[in-house]
C-alpha cells in the first residue's frame, strides 16, 4: 500500500499522514526511509536527526536555511507550524502556510531551504519535535538565518481565533 503525499500550498513543501500500525502492545510507524518515494528529490539526503521539546505556551519562530531542508515530525503534544516562503524566484514567495501536527495530527513535514518555519505549543502539554536535516550542524559554520516571530513582513498572528 502507497502513502499519499500531499503538496503545500507553497512550492517543494510535501507532507504525508503517517500510517499507525497499532495493535494490543502499542504501535508502530515508520518516519523516513531512503526508498520512500515522499522524498522524490525534495529531501536530499541524510545530515542528522535531533529532538527538541518546548513548553507549553512557546513560541519558536521564525528561522530558515540556505544549504539544508527539514523533515519535522511532532512526537509528543501539538504545534501550529507556520511556514512563509523567503525564496526569491519561488512561484509562492511571500506566501504563508500553517500546518496542525502532532498527537491528533501525525504527519510527516518537508520543509525546503529558503521556508521560514517556526512553531507554536498548543494546548497545556510540552511539544517534543523530532527533525532530520540534510546537513549535519557545523557550529563553526551555522546554516540558520533568524526572522522575529512577529516580523511585520511576515505579517503572521500567532494568537488563538475563538470560533
Amino acid at each position: 500500500m502507497s502513502d499519499t503525499i500531499f503538496n503545500g500550498k507553497i512550492a517543494d513543501v510535501r507532507w504525508k499522514r503517517l500510517r499507525v500500525f497499532a495493535d494490543d502492545r502499542g504501535f508502530f510507524a515508520e518516519l523516513l526511509r531512503a526508498d520512500d518515494p515522499f522524498f522524490g528529490g525534495a529531501f536530499a539526503g541524510f545530515g542528522q536527526t535531533a529532538v527538541t521539546m518546548s513548553y507549553p505556551g512557546v513560541i519558536k519562530a521564525f528561522h530558515w536555511h540556505r544549504r539544508q531542508d527539514d523533515a519535522w515530525f511532532v512526537l509528543k503534544g501539538m504545534a501550529q507550524v507556520v511556514l512563509h516562503d523567503l525564496r526569491e524566484g519561488a512561484p509562492t514567495k511571500g506566501q504563508t502556510e500553517v500546518y496542525y501536527m502532532g498527537e491528533q495530527n501525525p504527519i510527516l513535514l518537508v520543509i525546503p531551504r529558503g521556508v521560514a518555519h517556526g512553531y507554536r505549543v498548543l494546548g497545556q502539554e510540552s511539544v517534543y519535535l523530532v527533525y532530520h536535516v540534510t546537513q549535519p550542524y557545523d557550529p563553526k559554520d551555522p546554516d540558520e538565518q533568524r526572522v522575529p516571530h512577529d516580523d511585520p513582513a511576515i505579517g503572521f498572528d500567532w494568537t488563538t481565533k475563538m470560533r
